[in-house]
């Protein structure tokens, strides 16, 4: 159940984002979904990758600090007020919700959002009973080729 999430450490200078996925790329690892958070002197890249244990390798060999996390992943039908109805839903029964992200798929008329959720499996089973349609692995996969 969810989605390897993998979370890069950096610190935040000038080109480092680029050598990172410049690496990856090389190592033929596809980058599916990338969110990267800052502050002054760090970023953290959350990352959805095609081959996580890979790519987990390839970094910490290069010398990267990375982290895997399992992560929610929820398609929302685009149109006004569908996350909105699925986060109100959570925040009623008391699911904190660390981070989300999400972006749009056109083509299907919906969204992925991608979300780190402290009770993962009482998540699943609380959006599943209410008709969300919560993805495995394989479906972000497919859905972002």
């Amino acid at each position: 159940m969810g989605v390897d999430q993998i979370s890069v450490f950096m610190e935040n200078r000038e080109g480092r984002l680029a050598e990172m996925t410049k690496l990856l790329g090389e190592r033929g690892i596809n980058v599916r979904a990338l969110f990267v958070a800052d502050t002054a002197d760090y970023g953290i890249a959350r990352m959805i990758v095609d081959q996580p244990q890979k790519a987990i390798d390839v970094l910490k060999a290069d010398g990267y600090t990375v982290n895997r996390t399992q992560v929610l992943a929820v398609e929302v039908p685009d149109r006004p007020g569908s996350l909105s109805g699925i986060l109100s839903m959570l925040n009623e029964a008391k699911l904190n919700i660390e981070y989300l992200y999400c972006f749009a798929d056109p083509e299907r008329e919906t969204a992925l959002g991608i979300m780190r959720i402290e009770e993962t499996e009482r998540a699943t089973e609380l959006l599943r009973s209410s008709g969300v349609r919560v993805l495995e692995a394989e479906d972000v996969y497919s859905i972002l080729k």
